[in-house]
């Protein structure tokens, strides 16, 4: 696969068991992490800091069902352990076992359209092309 220039919404998309269900046209993307510090008796400072969890959320504007999910009658609302990838020029990025935590909808007739999905992925991993 080579892509020249920035994303487009055809290089960004949910997968399902290797298969592309939906393509995406924009994410945001937001990693917390909560650290704890291990403070000593008699010392002003704490001796260090322990990282913790790293949480991942998405959001997701805009998912178009693919014409082979739609044909095998895909349902948004029962994805469960998803993958969400983003191919830019020089890695893949993706977030997997996903779960949806927030959906808003709207569509015209006949479409199968998501306005807006809320994400919270376990892992984020990073390959190259």
């Amino acid at each position: 696969m080579t892509i020249t220039g920035f994303p487009t919404s055809s290089d960004i998309y949910l997968e399902v068991n290797g298969k592309k269900v939906a393509v995406v046209q924009s994410y945001s993307a937001k990693a917390t992490k909560t650290s704890t510090s291990v403070e000593a008796f008699g010392e002003k400072e704490p001796v260090v800091t322990v990282a913790g969890p790293i949480k991942h959320q998405l959001e997701l504007s805009r998912l178009y069902a693919t014409d082979e999910a739609i044909q095998d009658g895909i349902d948004f609302y029962s994805l469960e352990d998803f993958s969400l990838v983003i191919c830019k020029p020089d890695r893949r990025i993706i977030y997997a076992h996903c779960q949806w935590s927030n959906i808003s909808e709207e569509a015209g007739l006949g479409d199968m359209v998501l306005e807006k999905v809320s994400v919270v992925a376990s892992r984020r991993i990073e390959t190259g092309v």
